[in-house]
């Protein structure tokens, strides 16, 4: 993607409201809308933004995982597996 070919003025997203919304759908592609001069906006279709927002949320557990991990709040693969173990067959004699 080359950000340049996807930068349109305000008037532009005025004016072709319904042609922005049928080519963001089709495309995924961002549009980044300027007032000014100055980049004010991006407007993305729905799929897209939910998209980035779910890979957002697993970023951020992947990073506080893995500042648990710095800080030495983990459990071992295998101790944590023994310990499930246990609780399974806890359960299954109850």
């Amino acid at each position: 993607m080359h950000i340049a070919d996807h930068v349109k003025p305000i008037s532009y997203l005025k004016s072709e409201a319904a042609q922005i919304v049928k080519d963001l759908t089709e495309s995924g592609e961002p549009l980044i809308i300027t007032q000014n001069g100055e980049a004010k906006l991006v407007v993305q279709d729905v799929r897209t933004y939910e998209a980035t927002q779910q890979t957002i949320a697993l970023l951020k557990i992947l990073a506080i995982g893995q500042k648990q991990i710095d800080r030495g709040e983990h459990v071992d693969g295998d101790e944590f597996f023994s310990e499930l173990d246990e609780l399974d067959r806890q359960q299954k004699l109850r």
